[in-house]
C-alpha cells in the first residue's frame, strides 16, 4: 500500500467516524435545532472532511458549521487542525476563526444567549486547536528539510566519490602517456641508428634492445587500454616513477617517525607505482589524523606472487591536525587498486589504524 492509497484509508475513516457521530447526534439530541437539520448539518460537515488534504479551508469551515448546527464536534475538530496543518499561514488563522465561531455558535444555540465566558472559553478551544495543528505542520517541515540535506549529502557525496575515481583515472592516463612516449622515442632513436650501422654485432645489439623495448611498450600500452577504457581524457599533475625509499626519506625529514621493511625487492614499474600510492596515502593520513605516532610501511610478497603493503600507526594522544581535505583520497587510491587489479581494505585496528593493499606483480622484461 503506497502513501496515496494509506492517506485515502485514514481520510475514508474519519469521514466514517464522523458520520457515526452524526447519528449519535440525531439520536441524542445533541443540538436544540430539528432533527433534519442535525442530520443535514452533520452529513455536510463529516464528508467535507474527505477533502481535508486538498482543501483545507473547506473542511475547516464546513466542520466549524456542522458543530455550531448539531452538536457533532468531529467534523470541527477534524477540519480545523486539517486547516492549521495542510492549509497556508493565512488558511490556518481562517481555520482558527471559524472554530471559534463555531463553538461560540454551539453555545449561542444550545442556551439561547452568548456570554462573555463562552466567547473566552471558544477562543481558547480554537486557539489549542489551530495551534496543534501549526506545531505538526512545522514538524513535518523540519522532518522534510532534513530529509532533503540528507539527500542532498549523499549525491554530494557520490559525485566526489566519482571525481575522485575519474582524477585517478586521468593520473594513471598521464602517467602512462609518459612511459609510453619514452619507450617509443627510445625505439625511434635505435632504429635509426640501426639505419647508418653496417657493423654485424652492433645490428643484433640493436635489435636485441628494439625488441627488448617494443615488448615493454607493448605491455604498458595493454595496461593503459585496461584502465582507460572508460575514463575521461584530462591532464593532472603526477609523480611518474616515484620512488618509495625518497617518499619515506621526505616524510622523515618533515619529523615523522616512519619504518620502511622492504622485503619485496625490486618491483615492476606498475606495481610500483600502486605501492608508491598506497604508501603515500597512508603517510598522509596518519600525519593528519595521528600525528607525531610512529608508522610502519611493509612492502612484502606473497606466496601467490602478489605484493602486499601495509601502513599501520597507533591511535595518536593529541588531536588530529586541522588541515583541509576532501576526503577522497582513499576513493580515488580505492579506484586506481581496482583498475591494477588489486584490493585495498582500510579500518581500525588494535586500537590504531591500517591501510592494506594487495597489487598483483605485473611482470618487467628482464635486460
Amino acid at each position: 500500500m503506497n502513501l496515496l492509497q494509506r492517506r485515502g484509508v485514514a481520510d475514508g475513516a474519519l469521514v466514517l467516524a464522523c458520520l457515526a457521530l452524526t447519528a449519535l447526534a440525531v439520536k441524542a439530541s445533541w443540538s436544540a435545532l430539528p432533527a433534519p437539520v442535525v442530520a443535514l448539518a452533520g452529513v455536510a460537515g463529516s464528508a467535507a472532511q474527505w477533502w481535508r488534504r486538498t482543501l483545507p479551508w473547506l473542511a475547516a469551515v464546513t466542520g466549524a458549521a456542522a458543530y455550531a448546527l448539531s452538536g457533532n464536534p468531529a467534523p470541527l475538530l477534524v477540519g480545523v487542525y486539517s486547516g492549521a496543518v495542510h492549509g497556508s499561514r493565512r488558511g490556518a488563522a481562517v481555520a482558527g476563526v471559524a472554530g471559534w465561531a463555531g463553538i461560540a455558535g454551539w453555545s449561542w444555540i444550545d442556551e439561547g444567549r452568548l456570554q462573555a465566558d463562552d466567547l473566552a472559553f471558544s477562543a481558547v478551544g480554537a486557539v489549542l486547536l489551530t495551534g496543534l495543528g501549526l506545531y505538526v505542520a512545522a514538524l513535518r517541515e523540519l522532518r522534510a528539510s532534513w530529509q532533503e540535506r540528507a539527500e542532498r549529502a549523499d549525491t554530494e557525496r557520490v559525485l566526489r566519490d566519482e571525481q575522485a575515481r575519474a582524477a585517478e583515472r586521468t593520473r594513471i592516463a598521464r602517467e602512462m602517456h609518459d612511459v609510453l612516449a619514452h619507450k617509443v622515442s627510445l625505439i625511434a632513436l635505435h632504429a635509426g641508428a640501426l639505419e647508418v650501422t653496417t657493423d654485424t654485432a652492433r645490428f643484433q645489439q640493436g635489435a636485441g634492445l628494439i625488441r627488448v623495448t617494443a615488448r615493454e611498450a607493448l605491455q604498458e600500452l595493454r595496461t593503459v587500454l585496461g584502465i582507460l577504457e572508460t575514463s575521461p581524457a584530462a591532464a593532472t599533475d603526477d609523480d611518474g616513477f616515484a620512488d618509495l625509499p625518497a617518499l619515506v626519506l621526505a616524510a622523515t625529514r618533515a619529523g615523522q617517525r616512519i619504518e620502511l621493511r622492504e622485503l619485496a625487492g625490486t618491483l615492476p614499474p606498475g606495481t610500483a607505482r600502486v605501492v608508491y600510492r598506497v604508501a603515500q596515502e597512508g603517510l598522509t593520513n596518519a600525519r593528519k589524523h595521528a600525528p607525531g605516532t610512529p608508522v610502519t610501511v611493509t612492502v612484502e610478497r606473497r606466496g601467490d606472487g602478489a605484493v602486499c603493503v601495509t601502513v599501520g600507526n597507533p591511535a595518536g594522544a593529541g588531536a588530529a591536525l586541522d588541515l583541509p581535505g576532501s576526503g577522497a583520497g582513499l576513493v580515488g587510491l580505492a579506484e586506481r587498486v581496482r583498475l591494477a587489479g588489486g584490493t585495498l581494505h582500510s579500518g581500525p585496528v588494535d586500537g590504531g589504524w591500517r591501510l592494506a593493499a594487495v597489487v598483483p606483480w605485473t611482470e618487467a622484461t628482464q635486460r
